[in-house]
């Protein structure tokens, strides 16, 4: 397959100003979880114009799609990208702190960059697709577009629903976030569980709080008692969640609870309770099971909460995730092909943005002012090695990421490479947040990534099409894992049983006689 990888290769840098302007598209999008409609929409138009046929709103999910491209019959390849971005992260593509144009501080933007992630992915797609024609090599390609990954949204429903029953195989990809995993695959410890539950209190009947004192003609008026509605609740939920992670935190090793207000208030005066307020949690932990006891210990919190606070609740599902499952043959196919390919290289223009932010910042500039290790490979046996230094032995799973979902479904091989981070000018220096933003839109300092990964992925695909062997044993060792594949003794079913969660007050762009702004559209489901 040397020929086939060397044109792949050559694809990849002749088409770069095409994948380098896509992703400054994506990035500039901004759209955050669940509300990508002008990222989700681009994707659309540009795989179909690639040839692809693609169903928008897969999954029940209005900024999801599935593409499909197939030369012949042949081995179904999959692949993805994500592209939404962070509230309160909107930095420009520039070498100073400032929003984008026309926005504020508060807006999205990409933080992994998830512009770069799809984008890097789809090229080794369409590096493949390319090679595919010109060679007459038979298979099929299907790409799908994965919304809300920062609430793991969209891969447990696709999963439930089948998307990925069909794939002979699955390349994951994400940039670098933190060592050991840059420039690297995984090998054993693959991500952990993921849930995601969103709690509503509503004070739906405050006059039966207590007895009027009086015989006002108005309920709820200045002087009178007021029961203490839905704002209260969220705030004893809230309190309450940190003492659970007071107590569980230290007992496990990467276990995390997180929480975000979606809604507060929904009063009209200051005299009225809150009709109407939410919370939302997200419990990173290694294995289902302690996933289920962070939900019940939070039921029994909410309950009480609500009590408190003479309101009703109910708990919605957001996401759950299984933990990942190891490939050995998919990750030694795919790292041999970055070692073909080598680390990113970050000179130039790149060194020259990165030293002028380094200037901005008062700091002396560094003549190689990228980290080290952005530029060099690790295999994926001693990055494995690193990791478990840190973890007791009998933990399997780590950190978190919903790619996870295709683990089950087929063979995946999960890569991961060096994005643009600057090195530490002295020890204990922490560069800005804005930093790390600004860099993941900065064309020249992207653009290695872009590359590298592009090239990987389509020469990845290319050996899992061009040979039966690697496959045949992807496969089986998918078999052996699984307990005899999907439905196997050891296969984990998908957990989503829930409908998508698209109906919440996710943060999203709106346009207004003022423009095109941040907003929050207040909507809540009934059932």
């Amino acid at each position: 397959m040397s020929d086939a990888k060397n044109l792949a290769r050559a694809w990849v840098r002749d088409n770069l100003g095409d994948l380098s302007d896509w992703c400054a598209t994506v990035w500039d999008f901004g759209e955050t979880a669940w509300r990508e409609y002008r990222s989700a929409a681009f994707y659309v138009d540009l795989l179909r114009k690639q040839g692809f046929t693609v169903e928008a709103g897969s999954g029940g999910m209005p900024t999801a799609f599935a593409a499909v491209w197939e030369n012949g019959r042949g081995p179904t390849i999959g692949g993805y990208a994500e592209y939404d971005g962070v509230p309160g992260n909107c930095q420009a593509a520039d070498i100073v702190k400032r929003p984008r144009a026309g926005l504020g501080p508060h807006a999205g933007g990409h933080t992994d960059p998830h512009s770069a992630l799809g984008i890097s992915s789809l090229g080794g797609f369409l590096a493949a697709k390319a090679v595919m024609e010109r060679l007459g090599i038979k298979g099929r390609l299907k790409f799908m577009g994965e919304p809300a990954e920062k609430t793991r949204g969209s891969k447990p429903i696709h999963a439930a629903r089948g998307y990925y029953d069909e794939m002979d195989a699955a390349i994951s990809f994400h940039p670098f976030w933190a060592m050991p995993y840059c420039n690297t695959v995984r090998w054993d410890t693959h991500s952990g569980a993921g849930y995601g539950v969103l709690y509503s209190f509503t004070c739906d009947e405050p006059e039966t709080w207590m007895a009027q004192q009086d015989q006002s003609a108005v309920t709820g008026y200045h002087a009178g008692s007021r029961a203490p509605g839905a704002n209260d609740a969220v705030v004893a939920m809230y309190l309450f969640g940190k003492a659970l992670k007071e107590h569980m935190l230290p007992t496990a090793k990467s276990w995390t609870i997180n929480e975000a207000i979606l809604a507060m208030g929904q009063a009209t005066a200051d005299n009225l309770p809150a009709g109407m307020a939410q919370i939302m949690y997200f419990i990173r932990v290694p294995t289902i099971d302690m996933a289920e006891h962070v939900v019940r210990t939070l039921d029994r919190y909410a309950e009480s909460a609500a009590l408190v606070a003479h309101c009703q609740w109910r708990r919605n599902w957001i996401a759950k995730s299984r933990p990942g499952l190891p490939n050995h043959a998919m990750a030694r196919a795919t790292y041999a092909n970055l070692e073909a390919v080598g680390a990113p290289r970050f000179a130039g223009e790149a060194v020259a943005l990165a030293q002028a932010i380094q200037r901005n910042l008062g700091l002396t500039p560094m003549a190689r002012p990228f980290m080290p290790e952005i530029e060099q490979l690790i295999a994926p046996e001693e990055a494995e090695r690193q990791q478990r230094q840190t973890l007791p032995p009998t933990q399997l799973n780590a950190s978190s990421d919903d790619y996870t979902e295709y683990c089950w479904h087929a063979p995946t091989a999960r890569l991961t490479v060096g994005r643009p981070l600057l090195a530490a000018p002295r020890p204990g220096y922490s560069y800005p947040a804005w930093v790390i933003n600004a860099l993941g839109g900065l064309k020249p300092c992207i653009d290695p990534m872009i590359a590298v990964t592009s090239q990987t992925i389509a020469m990845t695909i290319l050996d899992l099409l061009g040979e039966p062997a690697l496959l045949a044993a992807a496969k089986a060792e998918f078999v052996e894992r699984t307990g005899g594949g999907i439905g196997g003794s050891k296969w984990i079913a998908p957990l989503c049983d829930y409908d998508p969660p698209i109906h919440y007050r996710w943060p999203e762009y709106v346009e207004t006689p003022r423009g095109r702004r941040e907003w929050v559209i207040p909507t809540q489901p009934t059932d």
